[in-house]
């Protein structure tokens, strides 16, 4: 069979009108022992009017927590090789932070200065430090005081 099996409701015309449709699945169970706490989750772009479709995004929803920000920047911080991983162990600038996924994830939590240099290396890297001074650089106007 090709393409999509999954049909959307309610007729053609939400295909047509609709401005972005995202495609949701778990990948897989996030368990810590026998009980899980989350789901691995790949989230595909269909359509988009206002951005450039078909892009893909794949991060954690713990149960309870929302989106793991420590698990985002653990795969972030491999994917551009700031943080390396061998085998199942996780190791940033020669601290190992754990075996295992969910070891390395805890690990951050427990030592947030690590993970904030973490995410300044990351924002370093791909340009986005400069965005932000930008941003709330003196040049704007100045904000109104209100008496």
């Amino acid at each position: 069979m090709f393409g999509s099996p999954e049909t959307t409701p309610g007729g053609r015309a939400l295909k047509f009108y609709s401005s972005v449709r995202l495609d949701i699945r778990r990948i897989e169970a996030i368990k810590d022992g026998a009980e899980v706490t989350g789901a691995r989750t790949r989230v595909k772009v269909v359509k988009n009017k206002v951005a450039p479709p078909f892009r893909q995004a794949e991060f954690d929803i713990m149960y309870g927590k929302g989106i793991s920000r420590e698990g985002a920047l653990l795969d972030l911080a491999v994917e551009m090789a700031i943080a390396k991983k061998s085998g199942a162990w996780f190791t940033y600038e020669g601290e190992q932070l754990g075996q295992g996924r969910e070891n390395a994830k805890n690990y951050l939590h427990d030592h947030p200065e690590l993970m904030v240099d973490m995410e300044q290396k990351i924002r370093a890297q791909a340009g986005l430090n400069d965005l932000e001074e930008e941003a709330f650089s003196e040049k704007d106007e100045a904000p109104i005081e209100l008496d």
